[in-house]
């Protein structure tokens, strides 16, 4: 897989990236997690799991990892991986998030799994604890799930905290957006120029839910990295999902030769402004799958059929709020 730079970061990705959300902790949101898992999802069962989803994934290609301080132990488990493969290690770019922390003491049935704090004394804490795990590897460091509620793009003792976080580690300073308002929060964050730090943008953007993609392509044409999450809407756009979806992206597949997931991703693949879509597979066969989708060329009749999938963010994020924790 080849190399390619994310925006004018001075950074490089690879066109797939390996997201570790649903990797580095026993619940997430994904569909069919069950069957993906089992029923044994301790700690030292779910490290290995993804040191060979990581093994894996160089294998294929793939030179860009996504964590956070939210997803359980994925730094702890990316920093043991990386401890084992030092030769691996020097040729792939590490980004991680802060401003969410995990609290379900790794329980599946847990009321809460994590929640947000996008204040001063969260960065303070978060960032020293990703930089001592990550151990030299982290380059690209994010805000998640950055929003306008939150105000944290209005803190500007967060903001130059953020700006000496980045003159004095070298690190490249994101944000992650989430929910029905994207397109709006990276608007803002654009429209404060060299006011604020940030210089990456990571989305979720997807056949489903295409409501930020001019806004992404605005950051993009700016010099931004763009970075596209749920790219398979947590599991819907597989095999799993609904029947009238599962139809449309198997008519494009089996023009191609490829599952779902392959189509779903190639079509993120497909516009000009996405330097890289995350995997999130938790297992060989889902990443052997999701990596088909950078040797598929969609053309316009597959781009049109797949359009017909598009709905509003709001039904979207609504349905996403009610998949359960499993």
């Amino acid at each position: 897989m080849r190399r390619r730079p994310l925006g004018t970061t001075g950074l490089e990705v690879t066109p797939i990236g390996l997201g570790l959300a649903a990797l580095g902790r026993p619940a997430y949101i994904d569909v069919g997690r069950e069957d993906d898992l089992g029923d044994v999802r301790s700690t030292g069962v779910m490290e290995r799991r993804c040191h060979d989803v990581l093994d894996a994934a160089f294998d294929a290609g793939i030179r860009y990892v996504d964590a956070a301080r939210s997803y359980g132990l994925a730094e702890r488990f990316l920093a043991s991986w990386l401890a084992a493969h030092p030769e691996a290690a020097r040729g792939i770019t590490v980004g991680s998030k802060w401003g969410y922390t995990y609290v379900a003491d790794w329980r599946l049935d847990a009321d809460v799994h994590e929640v947000k704090d996008h204040s001063l004394a969260a960065l303070r804490r978060q960032a020293p604890e990703s930089l001592a795990l990550l151990d030299g590897h982290l380059r690209l460091h994010q805000v998640h799930s950055a929003t306008l509620e939150s105000g944290i793009l209005e803190d500007r003792v967060v903001l130059d905290e953020l700006a000496r976080l980045r003159d004095a580690h070298g690190l490249v300073i994101g944000m992650s957006v989430s929910g029905p308002r994207q397109a709006e929060v990276v608007r803002r964050a654009l429209e404060l120029g060299d006011a604020a730090p940030f210089r990456c943008v990571q989305a979720t953007w997807n056949v489903l839910e295409r409501s930020a993609g001019e806004a992404l392509a605005e950051a993009h044409a700016e010099g931004w990295g763009v970075i596209v999450k749920e790219a398979l809407a947590n599991g819907r756009l597989t095999a799993r999902g609904r029947p009238e979806i599962v139809t449309t992206l198997r008519g494009v597949g089996d023009r191609h030769g490829a599952a779902e997931d392959a189509v779903a991703l190639a079509a993120v693949l497909a516009v000009p402004w996405a330097d890289v879509v995350l995997s999130g597979a938790v297992t060989r066969a889902q990443l052997a799958s999701n990596v088909v989708a950078a040797s598929i060329e969609l053309d316009d009749a597959d781009l049109e059929a797949l359009a017909t999938l598009a709905i509003d963010p709001t039904p979207y994020w609504d349905a996403r709020a009610a998949l359960p924790w499993s």
